[in-house]
């Protein structure tokens, strides 16, 4: 015999209610705009008038295939995001362990330290890190001063400079997705890999990896979807002779008004990232359920 069990008609209109308002939020503020710049993507550009002329065409996405000084500007925030992500999860799983494991009063002050950068924006990091890059900058100079070189090092207007800068605006991302899940997980699992033999390697490998996938999952999301949106740091760090995808579609919008062109990249970039998100998150799943 199955039983059953039917919910009121009163809590499924609670439901709805509570529902309605984010909904519609969503709709108005994220859905809305999406539909105008799709239908912007579309359009015809007059170069000479720099106006846009209505229409209907998919030129403006051949137009970004076809040169591949466009598609080399994706391919180069692709290549930026996966470092930065895969650099921002080896950096951060150690740290949100400790976090998570430590039984310290001063607990608090650590996870605070995590957080603080986040109250600083991107645009004050990246000059402070303009600062540190520089030819007369904390590294160059400190390196000079113990006559380590006898030349500034180019660091500033370099993809080093913007990879850094993307790491350190991350980071604190991946570690708070980590620690969350990490302080979850029940620490006699990891004991009784050790007791029974297990190296800490082979316990990493097949008892905290799989347990600590679903916040992997949701750092690397975070941090790769972030990567590949940056731009002031890309703007800053980078230089005008270094393009990423978010700082293209800025200059084709202001600079050359072109909207239908900078709309149509800003698809791509929208399609590129949740594609990737997507298979990246199918593979890590397929492996956990091994």
């Amino acid at each position: 015999m199955s039983l059953v069990v039917e919910r009121p008609k009163g809590q499924a209109l609670t439901a709805s209610a509570l529902l309605a308002p984010a909904t519609i939020f969503i709709a108005i503020g994220l859905l809305a705009p999406l539909a105008f710049l799709l239908r912007y993507s579309l359009n015809e550009f007059e170069p000479t008038k720099k106006m846009m002329v209505e229409a209907v065409t998919a030129a403006n996405y051949a137009k970004f295939f076809v040169d591949p000084y466009y598609s080399a500007i994706l391919w180069t925030t692709v290549r930026i995001a996966v470092t930065v992500t895969v650099a921002c999860l080896v950096i951060g799983f150690p740290l949100a362990y400790v976090v998570a494991r430590t039984q310290s009063r001063f607990k608090h002050l650590l996870i605070i330290a995590i957080v603080l950068p986040l109250f600083v924006g991107n645009s004050v990091r990246a000059a402070g890190w303009m600062v540190v890059f520089g030819n007369k900058g904390f590294v160059n100079a400190g390196l000079m001063g113990l006559c380590l070189i006898s030349t500034p090092i180019e660091i500033m207007f370099t993809e080093k400079a913007v990879v850094i800068g993307t790491i350190a605006v991350n980071l604190s991302f991946m570690v708070l997705s980590l620690q969350a899940v990490i302080e979850g997980i029940d620490r006699s699992v990891e004991e009784a890999a050790f007791s029974l033999g297990a190296p800490p390697a082979t316990m990493f490998r097949r008892v905290l990896w799989p347990l600590a996938l679903p916040g992997i999952i949701a750092g690397t999301i975070l941090c790769f979807i972030l990567a590949m949106n940056a731009y002031a740091t890309p703007f800053l760090l980078g230089g005008p002779l270094f393009k990423m995808m978010s700082p293209l579609i800025y200059n084709e919008f202001t600079k050359k008004t072109n909207w239908p062109f900078g709309g149509a990249i800003a698809f791509i970039l929208m399609s590129v990232t949740l594609g990737l998100t997507v298979a990246a998150n199918l593979i890590l799943s397929r492996r956990s359920a091994r």
